[in-house]
């Protein structure tokens, strides 16, 4: 960490992070990928380590990075375990607890070589397409703070990438955005940014991936598809996956425009998960000559390009969801079938691990 205390100057030590990016995955991802390398870690033996089907009913949020976090012992959630279960990464939303001093906890970061990941809206940043046009939530990664000058120094890994400076009044809008309702983008905005940060953590080298270990993930992964799940609202593995299909199947035959809504940040979530997974395990099938393995990682890629055409479909008929529940019921059913067919070959590739 350089720090200028005369010039209040904040920069992490090092080189400026690096961009992590894949075309089915959201800014939540890139970021943590981002921060993943600065530790020395492989962001896809990481971020893909871990795979299941988790729905829970009347948690989605229109923000790009939603993602499905159950509620922990203690009545929090931990974002970071429910990216990545089978490693030590934790990660947990905080705002700055000083109205009048709102760059304290960034600048205690910073000072201590962390990255932060901070909660944005789009149409406040010069750098994204959307600038003063369309209201959307999003991630970026702060390396760098200069009051003097200032500017915010962030890193965004979603295209248009972009490493650089920000004017300080053009951040604290898009950090402070209410991001209110747009009719340009009904799947990201109307969802308050508030000054959310998240504080990442990996508490622990990961573990060298061997056959042996990432049998033991997989494993773990197949049984939380196939094991019956227990009674609560959680839609969990094939079970809940089947509830989740039928009742979106229905709340479009009951015009509410809601389902789709919602469908649209969750199935990105299922869809990025399943993408790195299958990424995974072609590359290890690859490296250790096990073709079972890797035609296990291109079935989990085709549950993630199969929750394309349910994304989009529930996207175009937003206006109109009576109209397309057939269309809807039709995805649903080819990706229950995609899901089925991997859980299977992962299943089998598990085994002679």
């Amino acid at each position: 960490m350089t720090v200028d205390a005369t010039t209040r100057t904040y920069m992490i030590t090092g080189p400026e992070p690096e961009w992590w990016y894949r075309d089915l995955l959201s800014c939540l991802q890139a970021t943590f990928g981002s921060l993943l390398i600065r530790e020395g870690a492989d962001p896809l033996a990481v971020l893909g380590a871990g795979w299941r089907f988790l729905h829970l009913p009347g948690d989605v949020r229109s923000e790009e990075f939603y993602y499905p976090c159950p509620t922990d012992e203690f009545g929090g959630t931990d974002l970071g375990a429910a990216l990545a279960p089978h490693h030590e990464l934790h990660a947990r939303w905080w705002q700055p607890a000083d109205e009048n001093d709102v760059w304290r906890e960034v600048r205690e970061a910073l000072a201590d070589d962390r990255l932060v990941i901070a909660a944005v809206d789009n149409y406040h940043l010069p750098f994204r397409p959307a600038y003063g046009d369309v209201h959307a939530a999003h991630l970026v990664v702060i390396y760098g703070l200069d009051e003097t000058r200032g500017v915010v120094h962030v890193s965004d890994a979603m295209p248009p990438a972009f490493r650089g400076a920000v004017p300080i009044e053009k951040f604290l809008l898009s950090w402070g955005s209410v991001n209110p309702t747009d009719a340009q983008d009904a799947f990201f905005s109307d969802s308050r940014i508030g000054r959310r940060c998240l504080d990442v953590r990996l508490d622990a080298p990961p573990a060298p991936l061997t056959p042996e270990v990432l049998g033991g993930y997989l494993r773990t992964d197949v049984d939380g598809f196939t094991t019956t799940p227990p009674d609560s609202s959680a839609r969990t593995g094939l079970a809940g996956y089947v509830r989740f299909a039928a009742e979106l199947v229905d709340r479009c035959r009951a015009a509410d425009a809601g389902a789709l809504r919602e469908l649209y940040p969750f199935g990105w979530a299922m869809q990025a998960q399943a993408s790195l997974h299958g990424e995974l395990l072609r590359r290890c099938g690859r490296e250790w000559d096990d073709p079972a393995l890797a035609g296990a990682g291109r079935a989990v890629e085709a549950v993630a390009h199969a929750w394309t055409g349910l994304r989009f479909t529930g996207a175009h008929g937003l206006q109109d969801p009576r109209a397309v529940a057939p269309d809807i019921a039709h995805h649903a059913a080819a990706l229950r079938g995609t899901y089925e067919r991997a859980v299977d070959l992962v299943g089998a590739a598990a085994a002679r691990l």
